[in-house]
């Protein structure tokens, strides 16, 4: 079994039509979407969820008033400013404890000489088991303004594995998220292969620089498409030295095509929608990604 996953240097460069146009091209395999902050492969593979669960991370300070004796050594405490005194006329005195505010260090749960102050679990998001016509389809949502994602990633991925492993999948095709942060260094994590989506941007080429000195210090092999690459052929070529000069393998280029918008659309893959020359060289490059992985 093959764990593959597609990252961005940055947002917008196509790495969930990538990911989707793998998902109808594979045969025997698990999706993931680890991109859980701002989740959209289900948008092209409209899975049907079979199976929820919650995401508890972090903890939060919580207050019994019956027991608090107001001494105010938690507001001491706080760096955070979390807790306050409600002194508001005609309204009960009281300690508050802000949740948004509170980080869960528990200092002031430690301070409290009637332990009035206890920590709570946080609900940070739900995590799904879904099937698509495509298959199994693992994937998450966090919380708005939720931290921890990654630690969500890691869960994610772990159930895909799983799955892949009880139904004996050939391959687990992760939609990673963009950037450099915590949820890229957790998808990369035991990973096969990086598959790199840039744009023929300067800024393109910055980002998938960035992403790639990442996975290069986790020791992940590194592969490399320009997606758009005719809308700056100039910068494309720029891209493909970088690559050269890198040791890089530049495993394919997708032109701009609008049957891809229109796919869209529609929630459906580019392989399902058209004929055109993004579905057609989107093919070229999983048959090389395949060739690779036999050799």
């Amino acid at each position: 079994m093959k764990q593959i996953v597609i990252i961005s240097g940055k947002g917008g460069t196509g790495k969930t039509i990538i990911t989707g146009a793998f998902a109808a091209l594979a045969k025997n395999k698990v999706m993931a979407d680890c991109d859980v902050d701002a989740a959209d492969l289900h948008l092209l593979l409209q899975p049907e969820i079979k199976k929820r669960y919650e995401f508890k991370s972090g903890e939060t300070a919580v207050i019994d008033q019956n027991k608090c004796i107001q001494c105010g050594k938690c507001i001491e405490v706080c760096r955070f400013s979390a807790i306050t005194e409600n002194r508001k006329p005609q309204t009960a005195h009281r300690i508050i404890i802000d949740p948004i505010s509170c980080e869960g260090c528990a200092f002031c749960s430690l301070v409290c000489p009637v332990g009035a102050i206890k920590m709570k679990e946080n609900t940070s998001g739900e995590w799904f088991i879904s099937e698509t016509r495509f298959g199994s389809l693992v994937h998450a949502k966090l919380g708005i303004a939720e931290e921890n994602s990654g630690k969500l990633v890691p869960l994610v991925r772990q159930k895909a594995k799983e799955i892949a492993e009880k139904q004996n999948c050939d391959w687990v095709i992760i939609d990673g998220a963009p950037g450099i942060g915590c949820p890229v260094i957790a998808s990369l994590s035991g990973i096969d292969c990086a598959l790199v989506v840039t744009e023929p941007t300067l800024s393109g080429l910055h980002d998938a620089d960035r992403v790639i000195s990442v996975a290069k210090h986790f020791g992940v092999s590194v592969k490399l498409v320009i997606n758009k690459y005719d809308l700056n052929e100039q910068m494309a070529g720029k891209i493909e030295k970088y690559c050269q000069d890198n040791n890089i393998q530049l495993i394919g280029k997708v032109s701009f095509d609008k049957s891809v918008v229109k796919a869209m659309v529609e929630g459906k893959t580019i392989i399902e929608y058209s004929d055109g020359k993004a579905k057609k060289e989107i093919n070229q490059i999983w048959d090389r990604l395949e060739s690779d992985f036999e050799e």
